[in-house]
């Protein structure tokens, strides 16, 4: 079939002239033997059927948690005893000049973590006690401290995470992931967003959205508490026969469209109406967490009804069973500036890390003893790092807190074929730069296509005269990380 581009070209004055022969016979021709014609309608393609990938890949699905606002890796993941013992003292001019920051000026004090730290697992992996469910779970753990970006505010710096791009306007990770594999549940969405903490993700539907490529690989958002999913539901008045028979009406009209124009978008509504009619049945059922055995609730820390991180981690397992290619969780309070006890590194820090800690490693346990790890792909982190020094608005305050820093951060990934047990690259020992194995956003988004058997070189897709891809011009495989 024909792009929309390559048909309205033929709708120009100079093609018209140039092939007005044939195409005034050929309309003749089909005019004569109008009668005769048998050639049955062409059958419009599913865009969202499965697909395989370039090679055989070791994870079938992704998950990722994303903690909106970024936590604070000197306190998590990135022990510095170095930095304890220099807390208070200024920071090393060598480190700050000439660097802009989003709320700290002047020379800060040095912040060493309040936390304390121990190794965990055969491997050693560095955790603090913020983190005690997931102590158990460490050698399933690739810990990345290598991490870094050019973007020190939340938006951007999201967008940059899921598109490739700090602005709005390109496809998210998980748009690129179902665009290329499709899905294995056709009474499922291929992408689906779940939302906690009641805040959407800093870079709005954008960082869940399909940019350019076709609105059908957009992120669907369900919710854990009242109706799953918006405006799914049938208006009063209509039963579902009547229902199929209006959808039926439509897709006859819409099939004639996308043989007349082949425009992408008249494809994406045809698989969204039938999607949706099929949804009506299959979303509640796999929503309704209270079907689960009290134990596994109790693991979780899920309860049904509530719309809470603990619940999606839950349903992020159960999206996972139905075939459901990429699951991304956004869990907003995270940002740890300390301008208040809730953002600060002590307490606050503590409270926030037992809505996420205790669901996180059950979800790991729960996937693993269900043979699912090893093909679940599972992603933890934020949009950037926080300081190695206090917050400049909250110097002379009891709440400790750190400031926006894109320069190193942690992230972690189990599952899907990485190495367990494992920490890659590192950053000096004050926290300031990453010194060894320095790893960029394109390589993180690089290394989970690749885990999924995508050369993230060849999963493009043309838009306005050249190909487009998720990690642009930049990406490297990380391959010390794969198991």
């Amino acid at each position: 079939m024909q792009s929309h581009d390559e048909q309205l070209q033929h709708l120009t004055r100079r093609h018209f002239l140039k092939d007005s022969q044939a195409g005034i016979g050929a309309m003749a021709l089909a005019s004569l033997m109008a009668n005769e014609s048998t050639a049955a309608p062409r059958k419009v393609e599913n865009p969202l059927a499965p697909r395989k990938p370039h090679f055989e890949g070791t994870a079938k699905r992704v998950i990722y948690l994303h903690m909106t606002g970024s936590p604070p890796n000197l306190d998590l993941f990135d022990y510095k005893p170095k930095l304890v013992e220099l807390t208070g003292k200024p920071a090393p001019d060598s480190f700050i000049k000439g660097k802009r920051f989003a709320f700290t000026s002047g020379v800060p004090n040095l912040l060493g973590t309040p936390r304390e730290f121990k190794q965990h697992g055969q491997g050693g992996v560095w955790m603090s006690d913020a983190l005690p469910n997931l102590h158990s779970v460490a050698d399933e753990m690739t810990v990345i401290h290598s991490m870094t970006t050019d973007q020190f505010n939340h938006a951007p710096a999201e967008l940059q995470v899921y598109t490739g791009f700090p602005r709005p306007g390109r496809p998210s990770m998980g748009s690129w992931i179902t665009y290329g594999l499709g899905t294995e549940n056709e009474n499922l969405p291929g992408f689906v967003v779940l939302i906690s903490s009641g805040v959407q993700p800093n870079g709005g539907k954008n960082s869940f959205g399909s940019g350019f490529l076709p609105s059908v690989f957009q992120g669907v958002q369900c919710r854990s508490k009242g109706d799953p999913v918006l405006y799914v539901s049938d208006p009063e008045g209509m039963n579902r026969d009547m229902r199929r028979m209006s959808l039926d009406a439509l897709k006859d009209l819409n099939e004639i469209q996308a043989e007349e124009l082949g425009n992408p978008e008249t494809l994406t509504r045809i698989a969204q109406y039938e999607l949706a009619f099929r949804m009506q049945t299959a979303v509640p059922e796999v929503m309704d967490i209270s079907k689960e055995p009290k134990h596994i609730l109790d693991e979780y820390g899920a309860q049904p009804g509530a719309g809470s991180f603990a619940n999606n981690c839950l349903l992020a397992r159960r999206l996972c069973e139905q075939g459901v290619r990429y699951i991304q969780l956004f869990d907003w309070g995270w940002d740890f500036h300390g301008t208040g006890p809730g953002e600060a590194i002590t307490q606050g820090l503590t409270n926030k890390c037992a809505t996420m800690d205790k669901p996180v490693a059950a979800l790991i346990k729960d996937l693993k003893q269900r043979g699912m790890l090893k093909d679940t792909l599972i992603v933890w982190g934020g949009e950037f790092g926080r300081t190695p020094f206090r917050e400049g608005r909250t110097a002379g305050s009891q709440n400790l807190g750190r400031d926006h820093y894109p320069d190193c951060y942690s992230t972690w990934m189990a599952g899907g074929g990485v190495k367990g047990g494992f920490s890659y690259g590192e950053t000096d020992e004050l926290g300031f730069g990453v010194v060894k194995d320095k790893v960029e956003v394109f390589d993180l988004q690089a290394t989970i296509l690749h885990l999924l058997g995508f050369d993230h070189e060849r999963l493009t897709t043309r838009f306005q005269g050249r190909d487009y891809r998720l990690t642009d011009i930049h990406g490297h495989v990380l391959k010390d990380v794969i198991a």
